[in-house]
């Protein structure tokens, strides 16, 4: 379960992996010198290509 709420109780484990994608994704916009909402729509233009692509085969 993904939370949003910073109440919500989540594993030790996702807690780290989160921070982890978070400290990541941060270097990365550093790195291309491109805004952080840049890269958020990118990734999601890729993403529904990619299951544009299984959905057209089967």
């Amino acid at each position: 379960m993904l939370c949003m709420v910073s109440t919500c109780r989540e594993s030790p484990y996702l807690q780290r992996s989160k921070h982890q994608l978070q400290k990541n994704v941060k270097k990365l916009t550093i790195d291309l010198e491109r805004p952080l909402n840049d890269l958020l729509e990118e990734a999601l233009q890729d993403l529904l290509k990619k299951y544009q692509k299984r959905k057209a085969k089967q």
